[in-house]
């Protein structure tokens, strides 16, 4: 299962029978690395997977800061898919190690960011100094465009992406404010001279504001990454007759009900009145979870620690779920 985050283009891929194609880039901090996206000759269909270019799993833990990564890598893979002319284009955002609004996308799709003097942003942490905006001498090529996000989130805000993910990718509580300012400047710039409260919609705050920077500057059309999955795994027809679901994520938690693929499996589930069992490494909001969930377990604190629930994960993973399965044998 994937919401578009890591797996996305693998899984997507396998479904429709893609092939696999590579093409040389940079991650989110700008090193050298070679991409790989998937390429559906009969319908001309290109599945893209962003956690593959600038996803946070691709960079050593703690080697760099949010304020050193952005989206360019992304934006180059971007232009080189625009270059077969596909019918249908899925990206899958989830993440991400970024936090830039999708400026470095923008400026590998031909994108300039102006300051008062007409000089070039080059750091997206700059924004806060932008201007006015200079549109590529050339449109992009991708006409049909599908942004799978994994989240709801708005732009900016308290349940913006500065504030919701960015401590997970390494801002600290001091910087959130910088950041926040310079998603906000490029939001209003955004709203005066291409579309008109745009930081608004639903999923725009998804993956460090990707989500908005793909539909500003490549006209994408925004769409929940697991209703995305869904439909080309046809799995509503694969819930038909089914006993349990399992399911599970390394914190179930309140983020997970916000769209993520746990959550809105559980979700279909309940629609479909078939018991979805989810198992995580940490449930938080137990009860809010609850309500969708036929049920839930942990592995840490009931069985483990965090700490050693996170370097044997398979080992008490799959403690957990046998213990599960002897509960639920037994009910």
């Amino acid at each position: 299962m994937s919401d578009g985050g890591d797996g996305f283009g693998e899984i997507l891929g396998d479904l429709l029978g893609a092939e696999t194609l590579t093409v040389d880039t940079v991650d989110a901090a700008r090193q050298p690395c070679a991409s790989r996206w998937r390429w559906h000759a009969p319908s001309r269909t290109a599945i893209v997977e962003s956690a593959q270019v600038i996803g946070l799993a691709r960079l050593p833990p703690g080697r760099y800061h949010p304020f050193e990564l952005d989206t360019f890598g992304l934006g180059a893979l971007v232009h080189a898919v625009a270059s077969l002319h596909p019918r249908r284009c899925l990206v899958g955002i989830g993440g991400s190690a970024t936090n830039d609004g999708g400026f470095g996308l923008a400026r590998a799709l031909g994108w300039r960011f102006l300051a008062g003097d007409r000089s070039e942003l080059l750091r997206w942490t700059d924004l806060s100094r932008l201007h006015t905006l200079a549109p590529p001498p050339q449109p992009s090529a991708l006409r049909n465009l599908t942004v799978a996000v994994d989240v709801q989130n708005i732009l900016l805000g308290p349940a913006g992406s500065t504030r919701v993910y960015g401590p997970q990718k390494g801002l600290r509580p001091d910087q959130l404010a910088d950041a926040e300012a310079s998603l906000a400047r490029l939001a209003d710039t955004v709203s005066r001279e291409l579309h008109p409260d745009l930081h608004l919609q639903p999923g725009t705050g998804a993956a460090g504001g990707l989500g908005f920077g793909l539909r500003a500057f490549a006209g994408a059309r925004l769409e929940p990454g697991f209703d995305v999955f869904a439909s080309v795994a046809r799995l509503r027809e694969r819930l038909r007759g089914v006993d349990v679901v399992i399911t599970g994520e390394g914190a179930i938690d309140a983020s997970s009900l916000m769209g993520k693929g746990v959550g809105e499996l559980a979700r279909l589930c309940a629609r479909q009145h078939v018991p979805c069992i989810g198992l995580g490494g940490q449930v938080g909001d137990a009860a809010r979870a609850a309500r969708l969930f036929h049920r839930l377990e942990a592995i840490a604190p009931h069985m483990t620690t965090p700490e050693q629930a996170l370097e044997r994960a398979a080992y008490w993973l799959e403690q957990l779920a046998a213990r599960t399965a002897r509960q639920w044998n037994a009910a």
